[in-house]
């Protein structure tokens, strides 16, 4: 099991934790590669997916 929070993220949640804008969130979150996922018609994104992505890109 990966660690990491399991609570899903609101976008504006998400676009704070990457130390981004909303507008650059929105527009280039499945260019990144992030994983987004769909609760009825909102986008939310688990944090411990935002952890390993962020990780990925500290080491590389």
């Amino acid at each position: 099991m990966r660690g990491g929070s399991n609570r899903l993220l609101t976008p504006a949640q998400t676009a704070e934790f990457l130390g981004v804008s909303l507008h650059t969130l929105y527009g280039s979150w499945r260019r990144w590669g992030l994983t987004g996922y769909r609760v009825g018609k909102h986008l939310r994104f688990r944090e411990r997916d935002l952890e390993s992505w962020l990780s990925q890109r500290i080491v590389n």
